[in-house]
């Protein structure tokens, strides 16, 4: 779930998964929640890969994860 407090967007940890949606351990929502879209993915910089050569845990690999973002 996605509540706006002014000019800030929080994301709820239990928010609900679109149908079908697969969320890696760093989503903060599911593709297409509306207060959200795609950033790179802090742990591994965005190349879906931490240096030992492993997929990265929190994008699943993919080099993105989901957040919200705050508009003003």
């Amino acid at each position: 779930m996605v509540e706006r407090n002014a000019s800030r967007v929080q994301i709820k940890p239990n928010a609900k998964r679109q149908e079908g949606a697969q969320l890696n351990p760093g989503d903060q929502a599911g593709p297409g929640t509306p207060g959200t879209g795609e950033n790179i993915c802090p742990q591994c910089q965005g190349r879906g890969r931490l240096e030992e050569g492993r997929p990265c845990p929190d994008c699943g690999g993919s080099g993105k994860i989901i957040e919200g973002i705050g508009g003003g």
